[in-house]
């Protein structure tokens, strides 16, 4: 009887063995082919998202990612990559505040983030209608804060970190030129109001804060009226102005 009971323990634990170690096996071959599973195509992401949370891109940001001037949705196309996913993790961490994009951000796995800033970044900025805001009347305030800035409120001119023609400079300081008025606008009272993080050196909420409203205005509607233009790889100066 003793040795029966023993031949039966060995035979249990071999087959306990047998199971672990299949059950490992397959724990592996799962493993390997989720590593071996292709990243999430930008392009499929922008123009079909990712069901069921995540609406394709192009809904609201345009087809190539010109944005929408109706409805105050700006442009992605030509931004930088480093950006683009910075943007998104602030929106999935709430540092910057918006229903709905907040929603999509945390939806979005991180590789999904790269996979749509670089594919946006890849594409080229728009031109004609969807690149400019032409201005109904000439705005010297817009262009002065834009070009000279406004010193004497330690308002530094917008260009000089945002490069000539606001055409955005680096990872760190995207276009202004050609994005709609509305949304330049909604950033500048974001910022103000502490509802979006303060980008580099904090320098966004500090000058958001110097800025009257109509100032605003005049700054974004300027901007605005700008067409778009290629992206600088260059960093800008420390200093400088609105991000």
């Amino acid at each position: 009887m003793k040795n029966k009971a023993t031949q039966q323990g060995a035979f249990s634990t071999a087959r306990s063995r047998r199971w672990l170690l299949a059950t490992c096996l397959s724990i592996a071959t799962q493993a390997s082919a989720f590593a071996q599973t292709p990243a999430r195509s930008g392009a499929s992401i922008a123009q079909q998202g990712i069901a069921p949370s995540v609406p394709a891109c192009a809904s609201c940001h345009g087809a190539s990612g010109e944005g929408n001037t109706a409805a105050g949705f700006p442009r992605l196309a030509g931004l930088p990559s480093g950006y683009l996913q910075e943007q998104l993790a602030d929106f999935a961490a709430g540092t910057r505040q918006q229903t709905v994009m907040s929603t999509i951000a945390k939806a979005l796995p991180m590789d999904a983030r790269e996979s749509v800033a670089k594919y946006f970044a890849s594409l080229p900025a728009p031109s004609g209608a969807n690149g400019a805001q032409k201005p109904v009347q000439a705005n010297p305030t817009g262009e002065r804060l834009a070009l000279i800035g406004n010193w004497k409120e330690g308002v530094p001119a917008c260009v000089s970190c945002h490069g000539d023609a606001g055409s955005g400079v680096g990872e760190q300081f995207p276009a202004l030129a050609g994005q709609p008025a509305a949304y330049l606008r909604a950033q500048l009272v974001a910022w103000k109001h502490g509802a979006r993080s303060p980008g580099p050196l904090g320098l966004m909420s500090t000058i958001a804060g110097k800025l009257s409203d109509s100032e605003a205005d005049a700054a974004a509607d300027y901007f605005a009226s700008l067409p778009a233009a290629a992206h600088a790889s260059a960093s800008p100066p420390a200093q400088g102005a609105a991000r």
